[in-house]
Order: structure tokens, then C-alpha cells, then sequence
């Protein structure tokens, strides 16, 4: 009996060997013919996957998931209910996204927004608004905003009583937005030393200043943005489809003012002189200026320029390409804006405000345009 246990023992432990190098040899044999190993993978069926030593099992294909089923042409196809519950925090986020939404919409399709600094404005306020109300223009398409600086006048307390008007008290002529901005900029000149040439600098820089804080603020999803001095005394009412049909980056019409001449009688004459076109002879004086020289049209300018105005150009000329700009009506296509293209506060090819932002969007690739005999007309001063 006790042979026969032996025996039974034996035979026991010969199995349980041969059986360990039988389950060895089928483990080598798997991983020779591992794909990364040089080998034939056996089937493309996965077994289980090894992650940080644990194995885990492939889910069965009926097992529902978070993850989205993917449509015919292999994008996910998330369903709708799964996502329908929101956290505190998610619900934050998503309350501030709309908020925000407005300023990362896509353009609307020629829409306009109207800026308009403006500074001890309240007596031509009335004919401003008149003018804006005489364009050819879809009403729901315009937006307008204007930034009130250093004014000693009823310029704000008339925009607000203005604003209440057209936003609420008439439909018809309602704005799609009306927007007022107030920043001073603590400057102060005599309206009789605007145009001298020692004051020309610092005051163009803070009207610099003041375009650069308007559009940055008021700027929204329009497609075009369109600057009007806040007196003018006329313009076109189809003016805006006028220029529109340009479909120029920048342009601009040719700004006049009446004048008596020496017989009494009224004569138009070239009011707006920031809109020029180089010449070979103003060429020839940028090169012999130091960097830091600032140049001004008119007035008492120690430099004769020689730039070609807009009133320089021959009767019959249409469209002219520029390299400076005024402020009086400048249609701007918005993505030139979008793109960084301000109103330089410091000398960019000797200018600043409106002709450097010409010579500006022109170095960056944007053309910019007159119409020479295309007129609008400034108040008389």
C-alpha cells in the first residue's frame, strides 16, 4: 500500500511539471508571435490589456459608454440628454461664455459701426444726428458710439437724452446698439491754436488716444467701422453704399468747407489736408529727416512737404490710392482694426493719428483710398 502511495505521488508531481512546462512554452509561443516582436499576430481579437499590472477585460459590445458613437462619416455623434446636466461651476462658465459671445461672433454681413469722439460737441449735435438719420442705410445694420473727453459743455448730458430717444421711445429709428464712453484725458487747447504747428504733436496724440480707447471699447461683431467728425455740415445720404462699393480697406471722400472768396461769393475749399498722396519730391524729404521729426499738414509747418491732396487730383479722377488719411468720414473695413491697426500715439513714418494709421495699415498690406471728387463739407469755422 504504501508502495502504490509513492508511486501515486510521483506520477502526481511528473503531471503537475509537465503541465507548468506545457503552460510556459503556450506563454513564449504568444509572445514570438507578438506583433512588436517580429511575429504573426493570431488574431486581431484583443484578449485583455495590460495596464500597470492589472489586467483588463474588453468591455462586451452591448455595454453602454460615455463616449459618443461615431456617424457614417467618422465624427462623433454625441447625444444630447447625456450633456443636459451641468455642474455649479460648468453652469459658471457657461453663463460667462454668453456674456462674452458677442465680442467672438463672426462678422455680421455689412454691418456698420458709427464712432465718434468728441469733445464740447453740443452745438452741432443736432445736425450730427440729422445727418445719421438721412443715410440710405438698413437702421438694424448701425450701431453708433461715441467717447465724451474733456468737454465743459452738455455734450453727454445731449447723447444720453439722445440714446433714450432712438433705444426706447423710437422704434423705427432704434440703433442696433447706442453706446457712450466718457475718458479725459486732463488736455485743454484754445479752438484758435488747433492748428499750429508747435501744438500739433501733443494734440494729435491724445486724439490718437482717444480713437484707440473708442474702437478697442465699442468694437463688436460689425464688418465695416466708419469714422464721422461730430461736425460736419453735409454729406450724401447714400454716401455709405457709395464708398461700400468701393470695397477698399480704407477709404475716404474728399472733405471741403465754404469759403467767400474775394468777390463775396461762396467757394468750396479743400478743408481735410491729412489726405494725401506722396510725391516724388515728399519722398525726397523723408529721406533727409531724422527719425524723430514730426510732420503737419497746413498751418504754420516749417516743412513744405509737397504731398499731393486730394483736390490736386484732376476732375475726372476716381478712385486714388493714398498714404495719409483725416478723420472726418473714414470708412474702415473692421478686420484692419481686428488686426491691430490703431492710431499710432508715437511717430511711425513721421506721423501720428490718422496719417500714421495709414502709413500703419499700408505697411502691413492694407491699400487705402480717395475719392477725390466725391465731396462731403465741414462746418464753417
Amino acid at each position: 500500500m504504501r508502495t502504490k502511495s509513492v508511486t501515486t505521488v510521483m506520477i502526481a508531481l511528473v503531471l503537475v511539471c509537465i503541465l507548468t512546462v506545457m503552460l510556459s512554452m503556450r506563454h513564449l509561443d504568444g509572445a514570438f508571435n507578438h506583433p512588436f516582436l517580429g511575429g504573426q499576430e493570431k488574431s486581431k481579437e484583443t484578449k485583455y490589456v495590460e495596464t500597470l499590472g492589472y489586467n483588463y477585460l474588453p468591455q462586451p459590445k452591448n455595454t453602454t459608454t460615455w463616449l459618443p458613437k461615431l456617424t457614417l462619416n467618422g465624427k462623433p455623434s454625441w447625444n444630447s440628454s447625456e450633456l443636459a446636466s451641468f455642474s455649479t461651476e460648468s453652469r459658471s462658465v457657461l453663463k460667462n461664455n454668453k456674456a462674452i459671445a458677442p465680442h467672438t461672433l463672426v462678422p455680421d454681413n455689412d454691418s456698420l459701426l458709427i464712432l465718434s469722439p468728441l469733445k464740447n460737441n453740443a452745438d452741432h449735435l443736432e445736425r450730427y444726428f440729422e445727418l445719421i438719420d438721412s443715410l440710405e442705410y438698413p437702421r438694424h445694420k448701425i450701431s453708433i458710439a461715441f467717447l465724451v473727453s474733456d468737454s465743459t459743455d452738455e455734450t453727454q448730458q445731449l447723447l444720453m437724452e439722445a440714446k433714450q430717444w432712438y433705444q426706447e421711445h423710437s422704434p423705427e429709428m432704434r440703433f442696433n446698439r447706442f453706446d457712450i464712453f466718457h475718458q479725459d484725458f486732463f488736455y485743454s487747447l484754445p479752438r484758435n491754436q488747433r492748428h499750429l504747428f508747435a501744438k500739433q504733436r501733443d494734440r494729435r496724440i491724445m486724439m490718437a488716444r482717444a480713437r484707440n480707447y473708442l474702437w478697442t471699447r465699442a468694437l463688436g461683431n460689425e464688418q465695416w467701422v466708419l469714422w464721422i467728425d461730430g461736425d460736419l455740415e453735409y454729406y450724401p445720404p447714400s454716401i455709405i453704399h457709395d464708398l461700400m462699393a468701393y470695397d477698399k480697406d480704407v477709404i475716404v471722400p474728399n472733405c471741403v468747407i465754404r469759403k467767400k472768396n474775394k468777390r463775396g461769393k461762396w467757394r468750396n475749399k479743400l478743408y481735410d489736408l491729412n489726405s494725401w498722396q506722396e510725391t516724388r519730391k515728399s519722398r525726397s524729404l523723408l529721406e533727409s529727416l531724422d527719425d524723430d521729426t514730426f510732420l503737419a499738414e497746413g498751418g504754420d509747418s516749417p516743412y513744405i512737404t509737397d504731398r499731393k491732396y486730394l483736390n490736386d487730383f484732376d476732375e475726372d479722377e476716381g478712385l486714388v490710392p493714398l498714404d495719409g488719411v483725416g478723420g472726418t468720414f473714414t470708412l474702415v473695413k473692421a478686420h484692419v482694426h481686428r488686426s491691430g491697426i490703431g492710431f499710432p500715439t508715437w511717430l511711425f513714418q513721421h506721423q501720428v493719428e490718422t496719417e500714421g494709421f495709414a502709413k500703419l495699415a499700408k505697411a502691413n498690406g492694407f491699400g487705402v483710398f480717395g475719392l477725390p471728387n466725391y465731396n462731403i463739407r465741414h462746418v464753417t469755422e
